[in-house]
C-alpha cells in the first residue's frame, strides 16, 4: 500500500483529502505546517506528497525546492491562488503536479494514483526491470507497448481510445467528468468538444464489453462522466 504525505494548514481539508485517499486504497499521513512536512517527507517513505502553498514555517515552494535537492518522488502542489507565475514557478521548482482550489477530491486520488504509477514506470526504466501490465478479469494493458488483449485476442485501438482507456483503468472505481477526461486526453488548449469523450467512450465499449449496450466495464455515472469499474 502507497504512503500519502499531506502537507496542509487547513485541518478540514486535510482530513477530506486523507479520507478520499484512504477509500482510493493509500495510507496517508498529514502534517500541519511546513517545518513538520518537510521532516516527515525527509526521513520517511512516501509514494507522493500533496504539498499546499501557502504553509506556516516553511512554504511550500520552499519544501519542493528542499525535496528536490535529495528526494524523487512524486510532488502534487496545490493551493487558492490562480495566479499562472505561482503555477510556473512550482513546476520550475520539480513540482510533478499543480492543481487549484477548489478541486475535486476524486481527482485528486486520480491524479496521485497516475502520478505513482508514472514513477514506478520510469523507475522500471532506469532499473532495466520488465514493465508493468495491467491486469483486470481478461483484459491485460501494457501501456510501455501501448497493446490490448482481451483474453488471448489482441484488440486494435486508435490512440486517443488507448491513451483514454489507460487513464481510467489507472484509475479505477474513479468517476471522471467529460471535462476532465478531455483536458487530461486531448489537452486543455485543444479545439473541441466534449462530445469527442462520448464517442470514444462508445467506440471503446464496442471494442471490449459483451454488450456495449449494458457496459460493465466501463460505466456511465450519470451526472458525471465516466468510470472504469473494477470489484474490490
Amino acid at each position: 500500500m502507497e504512503k500519502v504525505l499531506i502537507i496542509e494548514d487547513d485541518e478540514l481539508i486535510a482530513e477530506l483529502e486523507r479520507d478520499y485517499l484512504e477509500a482510493g486504497g493509500f495510507q496517508v499521513e498529514i502534517a500541519l505546517d511546513g517545518t513538520t512536512g518537510l521532516q516527515k517527507a525527509q526521513t520517511e517513505e512516501y509514494g507522493t506528497v500533496v504539498l499546499d502553498v501557502m504553509l506556516p514555517g516553511k512554504n511550500g515552494f520552499e519544501i519542493c525546492r528542499e525535496l528536490r535537492r535529495n528526494q524523487d518522488l512524486p510532488i502534487i502542489m496545490v493551493t487558492a491562488r490562480r495566479e499562472d507565475v505561482d503555477k510556473i514557478r512550482g513546476l520550475g521548482l520539480g513540482a510533478d503536479d499543480y492543481m487549484v482550489k477548489p478541486f475535486s477530491p476524486a481527482e485528486l486520488v486520480a491524479r496521485v494514483r497516475s502520478h505513482i504509477m508514472i514513477h514506478q514506470r520510469l523507475l522500471e526504466r532506469k532499473e532495466g526491470r520488465k514493465p508493468t501490465q495491467l491486469l483486470m478479469g481478461n483484459l491485460k494493458i501494457l501501456p510501455e507497448e501501448r497493446r490490448v488483449f482481451l483474453g488471448e485476442e489482441e484488440i486494435a485501438l486508435a490512440n486517443k481510445e488507448f491513451e483514454l482507456l489507460l487513464l481510467m483503468a489507472q484509475n479505477p472505481n474513479i468517476a471522471f467528468s467529460k471535462e476532465t477526461l478531455f483536458n487530461r486526453i486531448w489537452g486543455m488548449d485543444s479545439v473541441g468538444a466534449t462530445d469527442t469523450v462520448t464517442v470514444h467512450i462508445n467506440r471503446l465499449r464496442q471494442k471490449l464489453e459483451r454488450n456495449s449496450a449494458s457496459p460493465k466495464m466501463i460505466e456511465t455515472v450519470w451526472g458525471v462522466g465516466y468510470r472504469f469499474k473494477i470489484n474490490i
